[in-house]
């Protein structure tokens, strides 16, 4: 459900120098030019970057500064000579000044020395919600010349413009550098040898990681060559992972109903490019307008305009339902223009999911239409025997249990709570799922729609529809309909991963030659796994330099820096004083009520659906805050404040800001 967008760099293969966009010297505070596409550009020496659409660029020495359409929302890279990283960021802040230049990074951690760098270092930057801006800082060497990107944007742009920022970041590249390509390459079968290295590497990844178990499959040619598992189903207890271990593929299930919807498209029961509402008349977003432009295509398409609102769905999911899914749309609005922006919001694929349930079974109730018409037109003609949305028939089954690692760096067995807020949403993300049987979903991406019988389940025409490009998410990514492709070294990848608290997963095929693999992990930490199973996918396949292993090490160290510096900016358990402060109960008209409880030495926010343990911290400014440090909830901010004689405690959700009121 909580996508993470994780960077690889790639470049354009013709660059344009920033100076042949104008035709004399620019001035220090005159703007280059408004960029009304993809432009391929170069800084004073020649590093190499895409700015995006929309944004404006200028040049000033040493400085190449990219604004946003918002402004004071920018990316400003700085060329410099170093002794080393921290030194260069030292001075690209002190070039560009501002209050940001007086920060101190939280953490300064090394990252893999990548797509031509001879060195990367990111510095990490932990700033109060209630100040709203983010910042981080990326030194990269190439030989003696460093380039440090600094990117300074409010939460609310950050999350906005993602995939702005994910096409700059991931492609700055040094001088003359040139990426890897397989284009034309045959690809190397997945002989028992691969799969033996697949698996070993695997193995110790978990490991690494401290991921307690994962299960994993892999295809070539269209068909099912291998599946297993690595670790144990729960820390502490001896039942291994299997092939066919339960695993929660959480947003892996938006691909799954939209085959559904292709299935439907088949039959002549929707058509892609019909409006929403002639299908499902209730169906209402926040404006007439955005509604009727809302087309069966657009349900899964991520480009709507209508953000993430996630927190309304999370903090009351007692008393929601499938009908009360589809009404929360009602409250969201866009906060850009329709079709311009990747913004990835849930409740919409839990409509496409519904309204698909609805056609095939309009006399039953919404979920259990859904349940039935996934079952019955998916699940079982792919012989995806133990799929299911059934949280209880999961729980009695070979299950993984979730785990996250705490701050104080212990792996953590997690309670099942959070994962039930998906349930009345589950098309978006509460599929149960094994790795046999996604490599089935898999199987039939990669024969376009047919079984492994011959026979067509979903006509190639609108299973392929799915993958159409509907906005651009990242670099070489484009998103279709809850499903991404990206060409990553000269070869289209189809993926999409999922995340709920506790599981994470993501599948990879490359469509040219049927070579894929699916994985699903019982941690948090998975997700540092999920990027670098591509790569080795890739290596194996292609005899790539091996880098995968190395990838997930450094970021197995990246994640210990961050949990020890979160836990000295904390103060656990929370500062009495603080807690002195609080008012008993808070409540807020979307998120419903807080009680704030003691429980021995921890308080608790109290939501009831969850018991969330919190510490505290005082920021410079003076304000307190609630921190939350359950393992795998941690870090959502709560500021301490007060308002017309009531105490209030304020929450920021990138986009949204909700204050709770005393009662």
């Amino acid at each position: 459900m909580f996508s993470k967008k994780l960077m690889c760099a790639a470049i354009l293969s013709t660059l344009l120098p920033i100076a042949a966009l104008a035709s004399t010297p620019v001035a220090s505070s005159t703007l280059v030019g408004k960029m009304e596409a993809d432009t391929a550009l170069l800084t004073s020496v020649g590093t190499q970057i895409t700015g995006a659409p929309g944004w404006s660029v200028r040049r000033d020495g040493a400085l190449t500064v990219f604004e946003a359409p918002e402004e004071g929302n920018r990316i400003t890279l700085f060329d410099t000579t170093a002794t080393d990283a921290q030194a260069a960021i030292s001075a690209a802040w002190s070039r560009v000044g501002g209050k940001n230049a007086a920060r101190k990074p939280t953490t300064v951690a090394p990252a893999t020395a990548r797509f031509g760098w001879d060195e990367r270092v990111i510095a990490n930057y932990v700033i109060p919600d209630e100040e709203k801006v983010a910042v981080q800082a990326v030194a990269l060497r190439a030989g003696t010349a460093w380039t440090v990107m600094l990117i300074e944007a409010t939460p609310a742009v950050a999350d906005k413009r993602s995939a702005a920022f994910d096409l700059m970041i991931s492609s700055l590249t040094p001088r003359g550098y040139s990426p890897e390509n397989f284009t034309g390459k045959t690809p190397n079968k997945l002989n028992p040898e691969r799969i033996g290295q697949f698996r070993a590497f695997l193995a110790q990844a978990i490991k690494d990681l401290g991921v307690p178990g994962a299960s994993f499959a892999l295809l070539d040619g269209g068909k099912v060559v291998h599946a297993g598992g690595v670790g144990v189903r729960e820390l502490g207890k001896p039942a291994l992972v299997d092939a066919n271990t339960m695993f929660m593929a959480a947003s892996n299930t938006k691909g799954m109903s939209t085959l559904l919807l292709a299935k439907l498209a088949d039959q002549g029961k929707l058509r892609w490019d019909q409006p929403v509402t002639q299908l499902y008349p209730a169906f209402k977003l926040g404006t007439d307008a955005v509604t009727s432009q809302v087309l069966v295509k657009h349900l899964v398409c991520a480009c709507t305009g209508l953000p993430r609102q996630d927190l309304e769905w999370i903090f009351e999911f007692k008393n929601s339902t499938p009908l009360t899914s589809m009404k929360m749309l009602g409250t969201n609005s866009p906060t850009s223009g329709f079709g311009e922006l990747y913004q990835y919001n849930n409740l919409m694929a839990s409509a496409a999911g519904y309204v698909g349930g609805a056609l095939v079974y309009p006399k039953m109730e919404l979920g259990r239409a859904y349940d039935t018409a996934m079952e019955h037109h998916i699940f079982a003609p792919l012989a995806m025997r133990q799929t299911h949305f059934d949280m209880a028939r999961a729980m009695r089954s070979n299950h993984a249990s979730p785990h996250a690692t705490s701050l104080a760096e212990r792996v953590t067995v997690l309670s099942q709570d959070f994962n039930y807020s998906v349930v009345p949403h589950r098309p978006a993300g509460g599929v149960w799922t094994t790795a046999t049987d996604l490599a089935r979903y898999v199987q039939l991406e990669a024969n376009e729609g047919r079984l492994p019988n011959g026979k067509q389940l979903v006509s190639k025409e609108n299973l392929l529809a799915r993958r159409a490009p509907q906005v651009a998410s990242g670099k070489n990514l484009n998103y279709g309909m809850g499903l991404e492709v990206e060409r990553v070294s000269g070869v289209d990848v189809l993926t999409h991963g999922g995340s709920l608290l506790g599981y994470k997963s993501n599948f990879y095929l490359l469509p040219d030659s049927g070579i894929g693999a699916v994985i699903l992990t019982n941690s948090d930490e998975g997700g540092r796994l999920l990027r670098p199973v591509m790569r080795r996918l890739i290596e194996l396949v292609f005899d790539a330099k091996p880098e995968a292993a190395e990838d997930v090490k450094v970021s197995a160290k990246r994640a210990t820096l961050a949990r020890a510096a979160a836990v000295k900016l904390n103060t656990s358990p929370a500062d009495p004083a603080i807690v002195a402060q609080l008012a008993a109960r808070y409540s807020n008209p979307l998120l419903g009520e807080i009680r704030i409880r003691r429980q021995g030495s921890q308080t608790l926010m109290d939501t009831g659906e969850m018991r969330i343990s919190v510490a505290t911290r005082k920021n410079a400014s003076g304000s307190a805050m609630l921190v939350t440090e359950m393992p795998g909830f941690e870090g959502l901010e709560l500021t301490v404040g007060q308002t017309e004689n009531k105490r209030t405690l304020t929450l920021n959700d990138a986009q949204h800001e909700y204050r709770f009121t005393e009662i």
